[in-house]
């Protein structure tokens, strides 16, 4: 059955975001910063880009588009814990995420970008007393000025469950360390990367398709011990490819469609191949395993804006 409506009760203050409500280990890391319930299933939630990241890290005169991603994610466990009441340690599992942006209000001016977001869960699925499946709208606003609209839907499983269903791969341990062995990145300016060890792509033996390099050492990707490759993962390397097939046009990214069908395992090979579609500047990217279809995304690309033309931006 649902919360209760004193549960659900809206909140006058903001309360701060701790670590633990956005699954993340390295507080450096996180990106929300305060938030409150303003009706049953909405929510204001403010944020905080940096002005430099090490991984996410702006080009062009402009923030990094993927950390509306990982903005978004964030709010995926703070809404599920704080406002849902599922415990720690249920599983928390992307079926699709899409997003769209304005470049032009991404620009980089030195300082971090203070953003806020308008969250309204439209489809709540309950399993007793607690959210089984959310589906999500998210409005993000910059200085009151529209930046990103968001989608998403995801499902919650208990852990009992969720052990059933991933069997020997449940153990995040021994999945890690079967991991494959990381083959030399497959370059480097045209997946949109400034240091090799950032790039998750390795090349094969066509240049529209790529073998996804699963690091689990890396700081940002792999913030904690998981049993599968995360979906930020499969995110990027979709960016990096859309990137490498559109290269040597510079280009930025200003929106995803994802659908999540399967788990990545970090023992199988994984192949991604890019597709252009029939819409200008939209890019389809499939993930391949074991013969399955597990992973889509389809990516739209814009001409990068030089970086003056960003600074006119804030002036205007």
């Amino acid at each position: 059955m649902p919360v209760s409506l004193v549960q659900r009760a809206v909140e006058s203050q903001f309360e701060t975001v701790s670590a633990t409500l956005t699954h993340k280990v390295n507080q450096d890391e996180m990106l929300l910063r305060t938030w409150r319930r303003t009706a049953p299933d909405a929510f204001t939630v403010t944020a905080a880009w940096p002005s430099a990241h090490p991984f996410y890290a702006g080009r062009h005169g402009l923030h990094d588009p993927l950390l509306l991603s990982e903005t978004v994610r964030q709010t995926l466990p703070l809404l599920s814990h704080g406002a849902y009441q599922v415990p720690f340690g249920h599983q928390l599992l992307w079926k699709d995420f899409s997003w769209t942006l304005d470049p032009a209000a991404t620009f980089a001016d030195g300082g971090p970008a203070e953003l806020e977001l308008h969250i309204t869960c439209d489809d709540v699925t309950y399993r007793r007393d607690r959210a089984a499946a959310i589906s999500l709208r998210v409005d993000v606003e910059r200085a009151g000025r529209p930046m990103a609209t968001a989608r998403s839907r995801f499902t919650i499983q208990d852990r009992t469950v969720y052990n059933r269903l991933r069997g020997a791969y449940a153990d995040a341990t021994a999945a890690t360390a079967r991991a494959l062995p990381l083959s030399p990145p497959a370059g480097l300016t045209p997946f949109g990367r400034d240091r090799f060890e950032d790039v998750v792509l390795a090349a094969t033996d066509r240049p529209d398709r790529w073998q996804l390099r699963v690091d689990t050492t890396h700081p940002v990707l792999f913030d904690h011990l998981v049993d599968h490759a995360p979906g930020m993962l499969l995110l990027e390397a979709a960016r990096q490819a859309a990137l490498a097939a559109a290269h040597p046009r510079p280009m930025v990214v200003t929106g995803m469609e994802n659908e999540f069908m399967k788990y990545a395992e970090m023992d199988i090979a994984c192949d991604l191949e890019a597709e252009w579609t029939a819409d200008p500047g939209r890019i389809r990217i499939s993930a391949r395993q074991g013969g399955r279809e597990i992973f889509t995304s389809v990516v739209t690309l814009a001409t990068a804006p030089v970086a003056p033309a960003a600074h006119s931006v804030r002036a205007a």
